[in-house]
């Protein structure tokens, strides 16, 4: 399995394996049990709940599956070729240090904010008698278009987004407790549920010196090309 449902517990500093103080996350991540397999995606829940804090639909897919009422149910990919069951049960252990895990989360909100703080706007004078510091100023013309373009930066609400950060390296798993400490930030408070995948970039990055490869050989080809031209010659 490459996904799991986790809670951010918060954030912390730990030793890693070659002696360096880094800065952590610690997540508490699984048992996942599984609800409900379907086509293309499995049905993982996490963090049991009582009954009476279910709507009756979400209730009844948990009586169906003969399992426990969980709070967050959620559908991951399955993987090609793996026979799933339900109640098969997925643990933090899916992961190991130096791996290197996708985190999705939602981002803190902020409110309601205004230009400067949630577009980075640089802000008008500050002297000579100017009354517009932070204000949002002209925002367009008005014979031509004669209205505000679709997607102008304006103020706003700002956060509660989902927000993906990619790459992080597993430093630490403790599978007796269901923790699992990745270098850096998540999104998200404390206490906020994530997915936790392993990372898709690694791909991207085997593209780079297969590219640079290829350009290589084509470039010995047309210098030898060039090199037998000139001998015919």
């Amino acid at each position: 399995m490459n996904y799991i449902l986790g809670k951010k517990i918060g954030m912390t500093q730990i030793y890693d394996d070659t002696g360096r103080l880094t800065p952590v996350t610690v997540i508490e991540a699984g048992p996942c049990p599984v609800v409900s397999v379907k086509e293309k995606n499995v049905q993982l829940a996490f963090e049991e709940t009582q009954e009476k804090k279910l709507s009756r639909p979400v209730l009844g897919t948990f009586k169906k599956s003969g399992l426990k009422p969980f709070k967050i149910l959620k559908e991951v990919p399955k993987l090609s070729g793996v026979e799933y069951t339900i109640g098969q049960e997925f643990k933090v252990d899916i992961f190991s240090p130096g791996d290197k895990v996708d985190v999705k989360g939602t981002s803190i909100g902020k409110g309601f904010q205004g230009g400067m703080r949630r577009w980075h706007w640089q802000g008008g004078p500050k002297t000579h008698g100017s009354t517009s510091h932070r204000r949002v100023g002209s925002i367009g013309a008005s014979t031509s278009p004669g209205r505000v373009w679709k997607g102008h930066h304006m103020p706003g609400h700002m956060g509660d987004d989902a927000v993906t950060t990619f790459g992080l390296r597993v430093v630490k798993v403790d599978a007796d407790n269901n923790l699992i400490a990745v270098k850096g930030a998540v999104p998200g408070c404390k206490n906020s549920y994530l997915v936790i995948r392993k990372t898709t970039k690694h791909k991207r990055q085997i593209i780079k010196p297969i590219i640079a490869e290829q350009k290589a050989e084509s470039l010995k080809k047309d210098a030898k090309k060039q090199a037998g031209s000139g001998g015919k010659k």
